[in-house]
């Protein structure tokens, strides 16, 4: 009798152990080294330890390789430029069309979250509000769409490494002038000595004195939506949703004020907590 209950004991004791939850393994949130790269990772850590879960961010000149390998679990990007490096034949313009032509590019085993709808990178150019009154009537209603009809002649520039775009609609572009700072280049901009620069939509260095020359529909420049990618299988329900919720949060305007307090010295992983601090997910 006593043996038969020794038995039943630690027949409980192993079904209880069996029972135990291990704690959930750390994720990491991978990107390059740069301080822009590093901003959008702090904001997936961010919304994650929201969530609970354990997360770090991680560095490496290619995350993405590092994503394909099991080295990180999640790689913050934009959906351009990940289409242009998996396709670079891709002809995809509009934020839905990139997307969905960048998932059927993604390697076998990675998939990509729910991208942000209001917050973009896309190349802009700017003009003196004197051109974009010439082009656009006394509203400085210019938009993109009026480049191909004044394609002859343009002078363009940008800082040295910008990818800007070949063409604009109809309008095959000049390549653009090299600049070292943007400062120089906005100061040629409106000396005249270009009709435009090329900067991005979350830039937080573009001048208020310059205007923008906004994309329409259809679109004239391929989409640069935030997006996450992901491991296959990685990630729950729950951890997946703590990253989905980011595309409903953030916008331009707020990817732009995060740059500019991180360019100003601020860690970047403290502004992107900040930042979800002030805009909690799952309200």
């Amino acid at each position: 009798m006593i043996r038969l209950a020794a038995l039943l004991l630690a027949a409980l004791l192993a079904v209880a152990g069996c029972g135990e939850r291990r704690p959930a393994p750390e994720l990491v949130v991978g990107s390059r080294p740069d301080a822009g790269s590093a901003l959008l990772a702090g904001v997936y850590v961010a919304a994650l330890r929201s969530y609970g879960f354990a997360a770090r961010p991680g560095t490496d000149p290619d995350p993405m390789a590092k994503l394909d390998s099991g080295a990180f679990t999640v790689v913050p990007a934009f959906t351009g430029q990940t289409l242009q490096r998996l396709q670079p034949a891709a002809v995809a313009m509009s934020d839905a069309q990139v997307y969905r032509a960048m998932i059927a590019a993604l390697p076998e085993g990675v998939l990509a979250g729910d991208y942000t709808t209001a917050a973009n990178d896309k190349p802009v150019l700017l003009v003196t509000q004197a051109t974009a009154k010439a082009w656009g009537g006394h509203d400085l209603t210019a938009d993109l769409s009026t480049l191909p009809k004044h394609c002859d002649g343009l002078a363009l520039g940008a800082v040295d490494g910008f990818a800007a775009p070949a063409s604009v609609g109809s309008c095959r572009l000049p390549a653009p002038r090299q600049f070292p700072s943007e400062d120089a280049l906005f100061a040629a901009v409106r000396a005249g000595q270009l009709t435009a620069g090329w900067t991005t939509a979350a830039d937080p260095a573009s001048p208020t004195d310059l205007v923008t020359l906004a994309d329409g529909k259809p679109a004239l420049v391929r989409a640069e939506n935030v997006v996450p990618l992901y491991r296959r299988n990685a990630l729950s329900d729950r951890q997946l949703l703590a990253i989905n919720e980011v595309a409903g949060v953030l916008d331009t305007a707020a990817l732009a004020d995060m740059r500019r307090q991180v360019a100003g010295g601020a860690d970047p992983q403290a502004v992107a907590g900040g930042w979800l601090a002030e805009h909690p997910l799952g309200r």
